[in-house]
């Protein structure tokens, strides 16, 4: 989609972290932005800031863990400024810590979140869409679904699930008017999941900032890229490297530094 000023955008995950920074992003692109998550107060202030650069902006909670929910935030997104033009699966958790530690429901709701939710929605708003022969989707996956991170196995599954589903989609798409994407981020500073932890990611990884991840959302649904990456520091050549040699891969991991830094990052 070239064009995005009048369009209409659904962000989940929209009341803290990525997604207000998502969201004023679009509207800086002229759109129009439903914002769902289950803080209302947050997705308030969300909107509000949307409101302030000039575009509308509504807020529909909603709790995506629940089948019955995701279904109720398909039909209430559309009421508010009409039929949804963009869908961004932004909204995510982390099951952060050693594998054989985590318990069975921390498992369950971060497949749901991460890999169900975004497949519902999409499979609820998609039709419309392909009818209206425009649209576009966008799935925040993460550096963690191009190479497993230690500690964090689950949500790496979750993301690399986001990944290859997008890539078998794409193709079924060509020809209808409606792409989709996966946005990659590498650590993200100031705000999500990995600043909570307060640490500086491995210099030599790198980092990428909230509003590089939004600009790069931005970025895809206009050009209908498959997949962008946001790193301050180039990863693609490290990320060959792995597909050709997995045992190199593993290796890497470690002289990069970020096996031990996911361990000290769970208290390991």
């Amino acid at each position: 989609m070239k064009h995005l000023r009048g369009r209409i955008a659904l962000v989940t995950g929209g009341s803290r972290g990525l997604g207000p920074h998502i969201a004023r992003a679009l509207a800086g692109q002229g759109m129009d932005v439903v914002l769902a998550a289950r803080d209302a107060a947050g997705l308030e202030r969300a909107a509000a800031s949307v409101r302030a650069i000039g575009r509308r902006a509504a807020a529909v909670p909603a709790d995506l863990t629940s089948a019955a929910e995701r279904e109720r935030l398909a039909r209430e997104a559309e009421r508010p400024f009409g039929a949804i033009d963009v869908l961004v699966n932004n909204a995510g958790v982390e099951a952060a810590g050693p594998f054989a530690g985590l318990d069975a429901g921390t498992i369950a709701r971060t497949v749901e979140v991460n890999v169900t939710a975004p497949i519902h929605l999409t499979r609820l708003l998609l039709p419309g869409m392909v009818a209206r022969r425009r649209g576009h989707l966008v799935h925040l996956a993460s550096l963690a679904g191009k190479k497993g991170a230690p500690y964090d196995a689950v949500y790496s599954g979750t993301k690399a699930a986001l990944i290859e589903w997008s890539s078998g989609l794409r193709p079924e798409l060509r020809g209808t008017g409606v792409g989709s994407s996966v946005v990659c981020p590498g650590y993200v500073t100031g705000e999500g999941m990995f600043a909570r932890f307060g640490m500086q990611p491995p210099a030599l990884l790198g980092s990428c900032t909230p509003e590089q991840v939004a600009r790069a959302v931005a970025r895809a649904i206009r050009g209908d890229q498959p997949e962008v990456i946001v790193n301050s520091r180039p990863v693609r050549p490290l990320l060959a490297l792995y597909q050709l040699f997995p045992s190199l891969g593993e290796r890497l991991l470690g002289w990069l530094g970020i096996t031990e830094f996911q361990r000290r990052k769970v208290g390991g």
